[in-house]
């Protein structure tokens, strides 16, 4: 593996502190949505709204995010003596590395 990890590592940790916000709308989705129903997470008794104001806001920001992460992670891959599998598992969890840290600190704190 040598020294062909350090920049998909900090490349994507980078693109992870703007991405706390479209995992926290999935999040937020699937505890609103699928997982409330299998009486998996608490639902907010508030949000009645539909799927329509999630696709409208969620939508947008999601496929910008992944946009972003794959054209930045695309000429990264190529470049790394990486195995497909290896890079993939090293950008995503580096890309959820800040959304984990702050879960982290929040959770600490009670």
């Amino acid at each position: 593996m040598g020294k062909s990890w350090p920049a998909p590592l900090a490349v994507n940790v980078l693109l992870g502190i703007p991405g706390i916000v479209p995992i926290w709308l999935v999040y937020y989705i699937a505890a609103n949505g699928p997982l409330s129903a299998l009486h998996l997470a608490g639902s907010n008794p508030t949000e009645n709204d539909g799927v329509l104001p999630w696709v409208v806001v969620a939508g947008p920001v999601l496929l910008l995010f992944v946009l972003i992460w794959w054209l930045a992670n695309r000429p990264l891959r190529r470049r790394t003596t990486m195995t497909a599998g290896s890079y993939r598992l090293v950008s995503i969890v580096a890309t959820a590395l800040p959304t984990l840290f702050l879960i982290t600190i929040s959770l600490g704190g009670n």
